[in-house]
């Protein structure tokens, strides 16, 4: 455990690197310009439970990705975000970026770019290749799984696996412009690790910035409490383009927005869009609009990750709640609000 530590530790140094090769804000605000304006969803196929399910070779279903992503093309989408884990690296490193060029061949044909997640240190601690655990009846992603967990304090290799997983799917789609964005870390820190995700975060920065990469990196910001204060310096200071996530209500929303503008760099909303919490398309997606930000909301069509349901309220009978937390539209194509649908439509000014 030391030893490894140690190692995390030596990194920082390391990762100094990453400030000098951070974009200036005259090419992130450029690149942003060339853009239209972003919107999308975080989006996971309604066949899969996670990051594994999605791209393992026995249950990768470009059939409904496909079909899914062309309702995404349907509401004016443009931009998904998409989560990939290293075991998907280990287990199967060729194929894995063959059905990743495939995938990415899909979304391209409806006019989708991608933003590209790594690590993650949201929801199950454990997992493995193979077949994926089924979904439990109506509970919040009862089958995500983090990247890398906790296995990095007490796995050896772990460090100079993910450093080579990284810098090997950066290298292949370096110049791929069907790839927006690296999204380096979502949400370090979660599940109470606080300040011991610091390590990883900046080794993973500086791991990306030895590749010259045409696409921004970034790791959004999305939790302003004290134990994160240091991880979120860290993320605002070097990231490309500024990320966040922010599932309130318009006022607390709107004011984040002028906070971060005065980073004066590129705004993209990478998760939002809670019912319960008042965050809707109704309010703040014509916000995100009016303020030049990039809007991703959180989840598409329901399926096994079972987000119609909140995060902290469990219905163990799985009977769909009255009120959906996330996601858009049912396994058929059909929507859970037919108001929402016009509301984005409108926004993302499609016929």
């Amino acid at each position: 455990m030391k030893n490894i530590l140690a190692g995390l530790f030596l990194l920082l140094s390391v990762s100094v690197s990453a400030q000098n090769s951070r974009w200036t804000e005259k090419k992130a605000n450029e690149w942003y310009k060339k853009q239209p304006w972003i919107r999308g969803c975080n989006f996971q196929p309604s066949t899969a439970i996670n990051q594994l399910e999605m791209f393992q070779k026995d249950t990768y279903d470009p059939k409904t990705i496909d079909k899914e992503l062309g309702w995404a093309k349907d509401l004016g989408f443009n931009t998904m975000r998409v989560y990939l884990h290293h075991i998907l690296w280990t287990s199967d490193q060729n194929g894995f970026k063959e059905r990743l060029d495939n995938y990415l061949s899909i979304s391209n044909q409806h006019g989708i770019k991608t933003i590209l997640v790594f690590f993650d240190d949201c929801w199950n601690d454990t997992y493995a290749p193979g077949k994926q655990p089924e979904p439990k009846p109506g509970v919040h992603n009862s089958g995500w799984i983090r990247d890398p967990g906790t296995m990095i304090y007490t796995n050896p290799d772990t460090l100079k696996v993910l450093e080579a997983y990284v810098k090997d799917i950066m290298n292949t789609f370096k110049n791929d412009e069907r790839v927006l964005m690296w999204d380096l870390y979502n949400e370090p820190g979660n599940n109470k690790n606080f300040g011991k995700s610091l390590p990883l975060l900046k080794a993973v920065f500086a791991w990306a910035r030895t590749v010259k990469t045409i696409q921004p990196v970034t790791a959004g910001v999305w939790n302003n409490r004290e134990p994160f204060k240091e991880l979120n310096k860290f993320q605002l200071e070097n990231s490309d383009v500024i990320t966040y996530h922010n599932y309130s209500y318009t006022d607390n929303h709107a004011n984040e927005i002028q906070e971060l503008k005065k980073y004066n760099r590129p705004l993209i909303c990478t998760e939002y869009m809670a019912r319960r919490n008042g965050s809707l398309f109704g309010n703040i997606m014509p916000l995100l609009k009016r303020e030049n930000v990039g809007a991703i909301n959180w989840g598409f069509v329901a399926g096994k990750t079972n987000t119609i349901f909140a995060w902290d309220t469990p219905i163990p009978s799985g009977k769909e709640p009255e009120l959906w937390f996330h996601d858009i539209l049912r396994k058929d194509g059909t929507p859970f609000s037919k108001d929402e649908i016009q509301t984005i439509k409108k926004l993302t000014e499609v016929q």
